[in-house]
């Protein structure tokens, strides 16, 4: 007779040796920002040190896409004279911006990392974004130079902008040619110090810049890097320094936390590839890359996956496909159950998480053990994270009571850029953050249930309501509205508008181009009612959402 072992005690008992004194994952505990917060004891102290670790992968793919493929090799190369080139001609040093602006590709990967190279921050702005928000973002960080593909150097056009536009299909490869084959540029950094700004959207209307330390980007390499180590010990083996063989898709923008901090560039350390597909995402295009790129993990927002549903997966060999984790937005138990009915391979193979840009990486994930006994959790907290669930007073809460979540980690943000305010507000003096999202624990299993106030969810990105009011309200006719979410079947949420206007004064056509001209696409209302009754408000003047229907 032999005895049961439960699964995550065994997970506990792998994680703690891994963990240990001594072993590979040491933890320790170091002030981080002036707290004490648990780190990893042995690590890099900045991104600079990972690309440099990054030239022992040598030839093996790096950056792969439909018609390019880039080595380790050639992508540090290429990374140090960009970085000499914006040196050398304009002047970029420790803590200037550099922006970038384009669609996913190794030219962004290629210009990120020539940023860090110099110490200089890169700026991922939104590529959907319409030229009034770029206007917004490069007057909010300053950037010296922009580097931008040919669609998003025309938009930058229309802003007037005074600032060097560096173009990727002309002035990056003329550049990297004429500044190559020296040293690559190092420039000391604190671990402290800003490594990247990531806009989000913000309540209060615009864009937050969300700051991520050279401690935050490490340490999220880490904690892949660990998670590799737990599935490799699962399987008997040793945890090692030999490359990955893991080939990674990247669906999910690079101005994303999800595909730069948690897809890219972990690779550095672990030398797998990282595979982009060309173009939107369209599922029998996708599908044909990983068949061909041997593709053996995806990490894909929702909406993504639930198109699998209507495809016929069997004309593609996705045999390759090992690890397909859901993110970005909540993933229902009737998907989960919908798409391992539909591709059997994925029974153990799904993962959920939760996480914000402000947590740097996913402050939770469920493995397929999780989902197994709660598919409606998100999982557990992540090596690093503490989590507590905190009531209105900001004390904590008991087992299976609802509250805000609030996290802790190393990989939490410094704050926001140019916003000391905002970052008080979202993180305490003991660096805890406040998420604005409510929900319990259970076990240590989390459970969302509630979204941050009245955020629309569309397709993987956060819409908040104020930003496309703000827009509407300027125009004329215009005298009042109110925007909230309502349930798309593929997008999950679509954006919904009612507007407040005397009759013929304005139509849905004409208020939906008003927006699209000011506002990225995925922000502008699709399902409109005009009507001249007052909003329904409260007693202190704020719309009652719950009341509205189109």
């Amino acid at each position: 007779m032999t005895n049961a072992v439960d699964p995550q005690e065994f997970v506990a008992k792998v994680a703690a040796g891994l963990t240990a004194p001594g072993a590979p994952f040491e933890m320790t505990v170091e002030p981080v920002v002036g707290v004490p917060i648990p780190v990893f004891a042995k690590r890099y102290a900045s991104l600079r040190e990972l690309l440099e670790h990054s030239l022992r992968w040598g030839e093996r793919d790096y950056l792969v896409t439909e018609d390019r493929r880039i080595s380790f090799a050639e992508h540090a190369a290429a990374a140090g004279a960009l970085a000499t080139a914006l040196a050398a001609r304009y002047g970029i040093g420790k803590g200037d911006r550099v922006g970038i602006l384009a669609a996913n590709g190794p030219d962004w990967v290629i210009a990120f990392w020539a940023a860090q190279c110099l110490g200089a921050i890169p700026v991922g702005y939104n590529a959907w974004w319409a030229p009034r928000e770029i206007a917004y973002g490069l007057e909010h960080a300053t950037p010296t130079v922009v580097i931008a593909d040919a669609k998003r150097a025309a938009l930058l056009a229309e802003t007037a902008t005074e600032l060097p536009i560096l173009t990727m299909d002309e002035d990056l490869p003329a550049l990297i040619t004429e500044f190559g084959g020296g040293e690559i540029p190092s420039t000391p950094v604190a671990e402290d110090d800003p490594a990247v700004i990531l806009y989000t959207s913000g309540t209060s209307g615009r864009p937050k810049g969300v700051v991520h330390s050279q401690r935050n980007m490490v340490a999220i390499s880490d904690y892949h890097r660990f998670t590799d180590a737990m599935l490799a010990a699962f399987m008997g083996q040793e945890p090692g320094d030999a490359p990955s063989d893991r080939r990674y898709l990247v669906t999910a923008p690079l101005f994303h936390i999800a595909s730069l901090h948690n897809l890219v560039i972990p690779r550095l350390r672990t030398g797998a590839a990282v595979v982009f597909p060309h173009g939107g995402f369209e599922v029998g295009r996708v599908l044909s890359l990983v068949e061909s790129e041997k593709v053996t993990n995806w990490a894909a927002v929702p909406t993504m996956a639930s198109r699998l549903l209507d495809h016929d997966v069997d004309q593609h060999d996705l045999s390759s496909l090992s690890a397909l984790s859901l993110n970005s937005a909540p993933s229902s138990p009737a998907l989960l159950a919908a798409l391992r009915a539909k591709m059997p391979t994925l029974q153990f193979a799904l993962t959920t998480s939760y996480g914000l840009t402000e947590s740097g990486t996913a402050a939770t994930v469920a493995t397929p053990l999780d989902l197994a006994a709660d598919d409606a959790s998100v999982g557990r907290a992540i090596i690093g994270v503490a989590m507590e669930i905190r009531d209105a007073a900001g004390n904590a809460v008991g087992d299976g009571e609802e509250g805000e979540i609030c996290i802790r980690s190393p990989y939490v943000m410094l704050g926001y850029w140019n916003d000391d305010a905002a970052t008080k507000a979202s993180i305490d003096d003991q660096r805890w953050l406040r998420s604005g999202d409510f929900g319990t624990l259970n076990q240590g299993r989390l459970t969302v249930s509630g979204r941050r106030t009245d955020l629309i969810l569309r397709g993987g990105e956060n819409v908040y309501p104020t930003e496309i009011e703000n827009v509407l309200v300027e125009h004329p006719a215009v005298l009042d509205c109110a925007v909230f979410g309502m349930s798309h079947p593929d997008l999950g949420q679509e954006v919904a508008a009612i507007v407040v206007a005397e009759p013929g004064t304005v139509d849905p056509e004409e208020l939906r181009a008003f927006v699209a001209e000011r506002l990225a696409y995925f922000k502008v209302p699709v399902r409109w009612r005009i009507t001249s009754d007052m909003l329904p408000r409260n007693a202190t003047g704020k719309v009652i959402r719950r009341e509205l229907a189109i």
